[in-house]
């Protein structure tokens, strides 16, 4: 398994060994990252073309023809995946349902997430400050139990965010955007190969007036990493992300608001003057890979995270510190197995607090800050091993299994005032695989796989569901047993995939808001039902030599979650998300680079309680693009028009228990129109 230079690759540098004995002009270096980026991407896609569910690849040289503000842009146009701005860094994302009740904000959930292969989510969730997407070069999507080989057991899978290398950037590259309502972002980065060591660095900023009165924020941080060929069986590469993020915070608005003033702010964050200034997140890794032989290779990783957090929301202020370190080890062999063609994965990852996590809350009247009200901590640890197998029953066809056992402590103490109580509780849990794939012809592939999930609650959940100031509560881990069928492939009408999935879940982890403005509450939920079709299609509708090429590209998403039976709510549909999503973008592009393209984004109507007793309304929204890339690539700028017509809409819900059919004030809402524009250059 040791890495070799691609056919593709050999005839390249063939090619310019000719072109410079000829005496012809050539950039070298500017055509070697290009195949490179290439290479990794055709990489990256064969390798989830194996996997026997559904996935998603996103290039993020598709994502900066326009405005990257937010991962919210990252994540678009992406089957099975809703994504949507809560109005500054965070966004609320939802795979298969996952999270669907938790509002966006500082713990992200039910999605595995990582940085080139190592931890970010822990105990704690995911936080969302490191999350800058100018610093990727390709984001892997995992839906639903398909993350298994990444070590992800989550109900949503897993998302893999992939830094740029030296090998897959330019020495210098300078990108600066700008746009409606005061938004600005820079970024400079640098990337070289020198002999067998590689670097690069990004140093990024930002800010934004918002689209809501008293919604700006900003930010700054920098991205780096290093890597090292010692020999061509060993390689280790060090990782480094820091960022500060500042945000005001706006408040949720009633669906009358965000008809007739959607950029107004609730009355009560204006009057307490709520923010949210993250001190700054470090989160440092390595990843060092040994090719034992041709066909075996061992991988290891550390992580060290620490992200403290300002929370000034509510009748309250909370100062949160938490520290985690990560430790994973995978193994992969190819081999024979009964005569057939296999491999096998084996992998360990363990992620847990240190002891210094933990926060303090203090009284909060007329946005004065007063006395200390409680002192808490939060530990907490989740360890996981899994094996899986691939093994090829007939040529073509292919049997994948796995068993994953995960190991979860969790544990949560009020340690100020004195009678504070105390919580701990730890749990082993099971999640077996078993999927089949077959590859019909190299254009088409059809899959299925039975698997089951397992995600414990998060510290903080054991405090903040409590109806006591000091009593924290006990919470079941939830789990979920998950069918899915699906195909993907190519054919006269473009390069597809479609997919359906059930999951049986049971204890759901749920979270409402019941007291406005008050930290929402997280309980174990009665059985539910998740279950949905998730299509994606890009199509060439039009190509012609010396002219140009139409293109189209769509993404449907259809949601199905509700109880089953709920002694309540009965069969109610879980709020918080539409039912029906779909994005779509038409684009044409000249041999010149020019290109221009317009967009639109439809959603069905969002439930905002569980009674289902007041839905935020259906919308659909357009949008357009014009750009420039060089032919050269070495340099691109773009005009991006965002919401045309104006639309008013609610773009995420934060959904309460029951409103008994009032306009509540549970919706953020989406961005009005915008102009924005950008310019990147290369110094190659």
């Amino acid at each position: 398994m040791r890495p070799t230079l691609p056919r593709s690759s050999l005839a390249l540098l063939i090619s310019c060994a000719a072109s410079v004995q000829a005496g012809e002009g050539i950039e070298l270096g500017q055509v070697l990252i290009q195949e490179q980026e290439h290479s990794e991407l055709q990489d990256a896609r064969d390798r989830l073309q194996q996997v026997p569910g559904a996935s998603n690849l996103i290039d993020m040289r598709r994502v900066e023809q326009g405005r990257v503000a937010s991962n919210q842009d990252v994540l678009a146009y992406q089957p099975g995946v809703f994504a949507q701005s809560a109005g500054n860094d965070g966004i609320k994302l939802s795979i298969r349902g996952s999270g669907i009740n938790r509002a966006p904000g500082a713990h992200g959930s039910g999605v595995y997430t990582m940085f080139d292969g190592l931890p970010l989510t822990g105990p704690g969730g995911t936080p969302y400050e490191l999350f800058e997407p100018l610093w990727l070069s390709r984001a892997e999507v995992l839906r639903g139990a398909n993350g298994f080989d990444k070590g992800s057991l989550a109900l949503g899978g897993a998302i893999d965010y992939i830094t740029h290398t030296g090998r897959d950037a330019a020495p210098l590259q300078l990108r600066y955007e700008i746009g409606s309502r005061g938004y600005a972002k820079r970024q400079i980065s640098s990337g070289q190969v020198l002999g067998d060591l590689d670097y690069y660095v990004a140093l990024t900023d930002s800010e934004y007036d918002g689209y809501q009165d008293h919604s700006s924020g900003s930010s700054k941080g920098i991205a780096a990493n290093v890597g090292y060929r010692f020999n061509p069986n060993l390689k280790t590469r060090f990782y480094l992300r820091y960022r500060e993020t500042e945000n005001d915070l706006a408040g949720r608005l009633t669906q009358e608001q965000i008809k007739h003033d959607p950029r107004a702010a609730n009355p009560a964050y204006l009057s307490r003057d709520d923010s949210r200034p993250q001190p700054g997140s470090t989160w440092l890794g390595n990843k060092t890979t040994f090719y034992l032989d041709d066909d075996s290779q061992l991988e290891a990783g550390l992580v060290y995270h620490d992200y403290p957090m300002d929370l000034r929301e509510g009748p309250m202020r909370l100062k949160v510190a938490y520290t985690d370190v990560s430790g994973t080890l995978n193994y992969q062999r190819r081999h024979t197995l009964f005569g057939h063609e296999s491999k096998t994965t084996v992998g360990w990852r363990t992620t847990k607090h240190l002891p210094n996590s933990g926060a303090s809350q203090y009284s909060r009247v007329n946005g004065v800050f007063g006395a200390k009200t409680r002192d808490f901590t939060y530990q907490g640890s989740d360890t996981v091993l899994h094996v899986g197998n691939e093994l090829e029953l007939i040529p073509d066809l292919w049997l994948t299994s796995g068993l994953a056992a995960i190991y979860t402590r969790r544990e949560s103490a009020v340690t100020y005032p004195d009678n504070g109580g105390k919580v701990s509780q730890s749990d082993w849990d099971y999640a077996p695989r078993l999927g089949l794939r077959y590859d019909i012809s190299p254009q088409l592939q059809v899959y299925g796989n039975l698997s089951r999930s397992v995600e414990p609650p998060h510290p903080w959940a054991l405090i903040w569901s409590s109806t006591s100031a000091t009593q924290p509560i006990e919470m079941h881990n939830q789990t979920a047993t998950t069918l899915e069928l699906g195909a993907r492939g190519e054919s006269a009408i473009g390069r597809w995939d479609l997919a359906w999935y059930y999951s049986d879940v049971r204890h759901e982890l749920l979270a409402v808001e019941i007291v406005q403005g008050q930290p929402a509450k997280e309980f174990n939920a009665s059985p539910t039902v998740h279950q949905g079709i998730e299509a994606g299609l890009d199509s060439l509708l039009w190509e012609r030599g010396g002219v140009g090429k139409l293109s189209l590209r769509q993404a449907y998403t259809f949601s199905d979650f509700h109880y089953r039976d709920d002694d309540t709510f009965g069969d109610n549909r879980l709020p918080g998300i539409p039912m029906h999503y779909y994005q779509a973008e038409l684009r044409f592009d000249l041999p010149s680079g020019l290109y221009a393209g317009i967009n639109t984004q439809m959603a069905s109507k969002v439930q905002v309680d569980y009674a289902n007793s007041y839905p935020a309304g259906a919308y659909a929204i357009l949008g357009a693009t014009l750009g420039y890339n060089s032919p050269k690539q070495d340099w691109q700028t773009w005009l991006d028009l965002r919401n045309l017509t104006n639309k008013r809409y609610a773009a995420t819900v934060t959904p309460g228990y029951d409103d008994k059919g009032a306009d509540a004030a549970r919706s953020t809402p989406g961005e009005g129109f915008g102009v924005y524009a950008g310019v990147s250059y290369s110094f190659r």
